[in-house]
């Protein structure tokens, strides 16, 4: 089942929203919008869609309705397969919408013996190859599909038959003893702690090390690789989702564009910078991470070795599709569920 369209059937019967506390971000997200708009401010006002943009959770987890934005209709700048940069002003208005959206959303613990269920696709030489996994809140269990040969004979291996493995619990061991791993429940609790101020959240989670120093590093390389790493968390509290997008509103270059289709081909936006040169970490080209238009839940993210959209004026001379790209992984389906096996 596809969760986004659960979220979007749940969404009809919940609550508008406080339409005070989002009208800052829609006024400025309309500003910057008009100043993307070829004709200026009496083309806008001349031609405006009605867009609903929708707040929801994590799969599985609470809906609490949706706000009506007036928007000016979006005319496409003439780059590949009809995408639309932005400019960095509107840009920035675009993630303050996505964070006023967020961060009234409801995202609840599960409880310890709840699994947290991803099906992930990843794109080897352009073709999908999908994994589902479970794993338990407390992180004693981990269950996945299709299996992983163990070592020895497998002639009697089926990797199509749920593969489930448990242990003891290693949260404590590995808070005493220092490791980097952590169950997601540990993970969780680390997010809920952290202040929604964009600068003192990274600061502490750059204090955490949890990915680890570079030397060479610039700040904003370092913020962009933290908050590329922690969108792959399934669940991560609604404070700290809108700290987040207030945070790649902070890092030079980063730039939002609209009209994209996610790997996947669900309609999505990206979050994009470019590395002309290889950075410090080895990163070099364009990484975008993509979100779902309306719900602004992480889809995926991909990397391609040259910019995506070409330079101002120019056509691009391949496709700026994820054929080219040198790494796609898309979020299929998540959500909560009560066992290994169970999907939402």
């Amino acid at each position: 089942m596809n969760e986004l369209t659960a979220l979007r059937e749940l969404r009809a019967e919940a609550p508008l929203s406080d339409s005070d506390r989002l009208a800052p971000a829609r006024a400025r997200l309309t500003e910057a919008f008009r100043e993307e708009t070829p004709g200026g401010v009496r083309h806008v006002l001349a031609r405006r869609r009605v867009v609903l943009v929708g707040v929801a959770a994590t799969a599985a987890l609470s809906v609490t309705g949706g706000i009506v934005a007036t928007l000016p209709d979006d005319t496409p700048t003439d780059t590949p397969a009809g995408r639309q940069l932005l400019s960095a002003r509107a840009s920035a208005a675009a993630l303050e919408l996505a964070a006023a959206t967020v961060e009234k959303t409801p995202v609840v613990e599960p409880e310890p013996k709840q699994w947290v269920y991803e099906k992930t696709t990843v794109f080897v030489q352009g073709k999908p190859q999908s994994a589902e996994s479970w794993t338990r809140w407390d992180g004693t269990g981990h269950a996945r599909l299709p299996g992983i040969p163990p070592s020895g004979p497998v002639s009697d291996f089926d990797p199509n038959e749920l593969q489930v493995w448990y242990g003891p619990n290693q949260e404590e061991k590995w808070k005493k003893e220092g490791y980097d791993d952590r169950s997601q429940r540990q993970f969780w609790r680390f997010l809920v702690t952290l202040p929604g101020d964009p600068d003192r959240m990274m600061r502490r989670i750059r204090e955490e090390h949890a990915i680890g120093d570079i030397a060479g590093e610039t700040p904003a390389e370092r913020d962009w690789r933290e908050i590329h790493v922690l969108y792959r968390s399934v669940l991560i509290p609604s404070n700290v989702q809108a700290g987040l997008f207030r945070a790649l509103a902070k890092i030079p270059d980063a730039r939002v564009t609209k009209g994209v289709k996610d790997p996947l081909g669900r309609a999505a936006i990206s979050v994009s910078v470019h590395f002309a040169k290889r950075t410090a970490s080895g990163a070099q080209g364009t990484q975008e991470i993509l979100f779902d238009p309306e719900t602004y839940a992480y889809l995926g993210e991909a990397e391609h070795a040259a910019p995506i959209e070409p330079p101002k004026g120019q056509r691009p001379s391949r496709p700026s599709g994820y054929d080219s790209a040198t790494m796609v992984s898309a979020r299929a389906t998540w959500g909560v569920v009560n066992k290994p096996g169970a999907r939402p």
